[in-house]
């Protein structure tokens, strides 16, 4: 099991939520108002002088939907360029 976690542009949360439900990912847990610095876009740190916040959703997947999940985030990332948005993957193991 892994978890598959995604960090993107608060802006585009609609859009980016909407197409990981169509893909059949409806099971998340979502943070609203992350703040960084990225290699990719402007800082988002909810300043007037850098506006913006971002969103994160964190999903534990079985290891086979990892490429799935990969290859949406990539058509994601095209679809909206200036999302910031990276994905990452971390092993997941449950103790409950």
């Amino acid at each position: 099991m892994k978890m598959f976690f995604v960090i993107y542009a608060e802006a585009t949360d609609e859009s980016i939520l909407a197409a990981f439900k169509q893909e059949g990912f409806r099971n998340y847990t979502k943070m609203s108002g992350a703040m960084g610095e990225g290699e990719e876009t402007e800082p988002k740190l909810g300043t007037h002088v850098w506006p913006g916040k971002n969103n994160a959703l964190f999903l534990a997947v079985p290891d086979e939907e990892i490429p799935r999940l990969c290859h949406l985030a990539n058509r994601l990332k095209a679809q909206h360029p200036r999302s910031g948005l990276r994905a990452f993957t971390i092993p997941l193991e449950e103790c409950i």
